[in-house]
């Protein structure tokens, strides 16, 4: 049964009730939702539900309809997120598990993992044991096949999954897997299902040859009675009368599965088709389907693989998938899963005069361009008087990159300027990275300077490169310059390459620190149009990262329904709560024509008012609500 607790219960009250339920029988799992806190009591007593009823702190009982009480959505209305590994399985999120069928050597378990590690998988998939329905097959390398497999997710930072086909091999693999897979063979090993529920490390469930979605969720709820909340269903396709196909992918399963439970589903297009062909057009459909990851099989010499090779795509074939996923997955408002850190190195930010580390270890900070650019320069002032090292990035989002895989704590990257407006790839990418906040803000003065080689005639200059921004910034002084304006991707990098090439014909715009870093003369100073041209940084982190302390800004980004008067009363709940708003922008849906999102800068008073109070209006308000991050705004 579901007991839904009042809000204002008391700990002793829960304790209380938790102790009388266990009593009779029950296995008690309390579930946090958003709207309301139940406790979930399942088991093979049966209680008056009205004796629940009248205890201290209960506002209702409900009792569970479906055999499968712990998977069931009646139990717990949000989806379960699985985390292993700093990888997220669950909700808004595509997480794609790739590797080949066997691990046949160490050299080609690393070739594989660099493969699939490159292209954006965030789990290697590879089987030590394997189940064949011939015993005269290649049955894996047992433990060294472990040993393999571990070495390379330590080497490329992904978590493992493989298969376990026996309780006795639970000591053998207990330290090498980080991810137990249950076959299809083994979906109703009911003894097997047991010990691995006992383990409580996450654990995919594949769906039996010939099972029934009931079946199926049955088996999940032998693992989850047995103690383990940390279980992924996986749709690998049935048997069926049809031959041209290995199997038969159920893709009406995976909507089937997500009315039904809460628990996440993946899908191995690989094993539902058996073609290589047929992989990336059925990982697509699922994907489209509403599936929460893939598992894809992947070899770089499929002719050679000495198990399920025309089943396994070429690595160009799996770059082109997670490419396609990339494109495909906005369009039913998920993002692809990307790699993260581990574990997070956790920095005390004091947005009001930047920050410093806890442990006094040098902070490194991301941005996009070269050494000398703006963001440069906007990072040194935040985190001044903090030991920096920095690391510049080739495009934005390397930086969302570089913070969600660990190899910077922090980003900055350029928002909006006040001559020429909003930057709005970074904008959009807060979309395609959910697990990346905002967490402070800096403004610095924009001062374009032209640079070019030491004793360089400004009259004699024929070509002009920097970033579109800045040329747009300077419109004024080139108008009186003979020059062709040549685009380039950075403001520094433009000042090194016309350092580069060493010819006094050609010049670069950009700041001061630029043309210091790589030896060149400021040849006229201030030369933007406007000298009011300031450019406002956001300072990203993890989602993990806490909060600032001190905090008088917050970023939304929302949708509201496509019908008459439906961003208005978004507004109107922002202007019921006193809020400010500071900045309200659209930006296209990627893959929903004239469909928008709409950011929005909020002055906040009081974090606490704006989290407890406000924030579940805006939200209940908007059809699609995130909030991007609280922070102290910067100058």
């Amino acid at each position: 049964m579901i007991i839904i607790l009042n809000r204002d219960i008391t700990i002793d009250q829960k304790t209380v009730l938790t102790s009388w339920l266990e009593e009779k029988g029950f296995r008690v799992k309390e579930i946090v939702g958003d709207e309301e806190t139940v406790l979930g009591a399942v088991g093979s007593v049966s209680v008056d539900p009205r004796s629940v009823e009248v205890l201290d702190g209960v506002k209702s009982v409900i009792p569970i309809s479906k055999p499968y009480k712990l998977a069931s959505r009646e139990l717990k209305k949000e989806d379960t997120i699985i985390e292993v590994g700093g990888v997220k399985i669950g909700g808004p999120r595509v997480a794609v598990i790739a590797g080949p069928c066997a691990v046949e050597s160490q050299e080609q378990i690393m070739e594989t993992a660099e493969v699939v590690y490159n292209s954006g998988a965030v789990i290697l998939r590879g089987g030590a044991f394997k189940p064949r329905t011939s015993p005269y097959a290649f049955q894996g390398h047992g433990e060294q096949g472990l040993k393999w497999l571990k070495t390379a997710g330590e080497k490329f930072d992904m978590p493992v999954a493989t298969e376990i086909v026996s309780p006795t091999q639970v000591d053998v693999m207990r330290d090498y897997v980080d991810i137990y897979q249950i076959g299809a063979r083994n979906m109703q090993n009911f003894e097997l299902l047991k010990v691995i529920g006992e383990l409580g490390k996450p654990v995919i469930l594949k769906r039996g040859l010939s099972a029934k979605i009931e079946e199926w969720l049955m088996a999940a709820e032998y693992l989850l009675a047995h103690g383990n909340d940390n279980v992924m269903l996986c749709e690998r396709g049935i048997r069926t009368f049809e031959s041209y196909t290995r199997n038969t992918l159920d893709i009406s399963a995976i909507p089937i599965i997500k009315k039904l439970s809460h628990l996440p589903i993946i899908t191995d297009p690989s094993h539902g088709t058996g073609l290589r062909g047929k992989v990336s057009p059925m990982a697509l459909a699922a994907v489209a389907a509403g599936t929460d990851g893939l598992m894809i099989e992947v070899h770089p010499h499929p002719e050679k693989a000495l198990s399920d090779g025309p089943q396994s795509l070429l690595p160009e074939q799996f770059d082109k998938l997670m490419k396609d996923i990339e494109a495909l997955s906005p369009v039913i408002n998920k993002e692809i899963e990307r790699p993260r850190r581990k574990s997070f190195a956790v920095h005390r930010t004091v947005m009001e005069s930047g920050a410093e580390a806890v442990s006094g270890s040098r902070l490194k900070v991301a941005y996009q361009g070269e050494p000398g650019a703006y963001s440069e320069s906007a990072a040194a002032r935040h985190f001044s008087g903090t030991p920096l090292d920095f690391v510049p990035s080739k495009s934005f989002a390397a930086v969302f990159d570089a913070v969600l895989n660990g190899s910077a704590d922090y980003g900055v990257i350029p928002v909006e300027n006040a001559l020429t407006g909003s930057i709005h790839e970074c904008f959009d990418l807060f979309l395609r990275y959910p697990d990346i906040k905002i967490v402070g803000e800096k403004q610095i003065r924009i001062q374009h300077n032209l640079i070019g080689l030491p004793g360089t005639d400004i009259a004699k200059i024929r070509k002009v490169y920097s970033h579109p921004q800045g040329l747009a910034q300077c419109e004024r002084f080139l108008g009186g310059l003979i020059a062709e304006r040549v685009p380039y991707y950075d403001t520094a990098g433009s000042v090194a390459f016309v350092a580069e090439q060493k010819d006094p014909e050609l010049a670069a715009i950009a700041g001061a620190g630029a043309a210091e870093v790589y030896g060149l003369e400021i040849l006229k100073e201030g030369i933007e149009t406007n000298p009011s041209n300031f450019t406002r940084f956001l300072i990203i982190a993890g989602s993990e990262h806490p909060e600032p302390e001190t905090v008088d800004k917050a970023t939304v980004v929302f949708s509201v329904p496509d019908r008459k008067g439906s961003l208005v009363r978004v507004l109107q709940v922002i202007d019921n709560c006193g809020l400010n708003m500071k900045k309200l922008e659209s930006r296209p849906i990627h893959g929903k024509p004239w469909e928008y999102m709409f950011y929005s800068d909020i002055e906040l008073s009081s974090r606490d008012e704006f989290i407890n109070s406000s924030l579940d209006l805006i939200k209940k308000a908007s059809e699609d609500f995130r909030l991007l991050g609280i922070y102290k705004s910067g100058i």
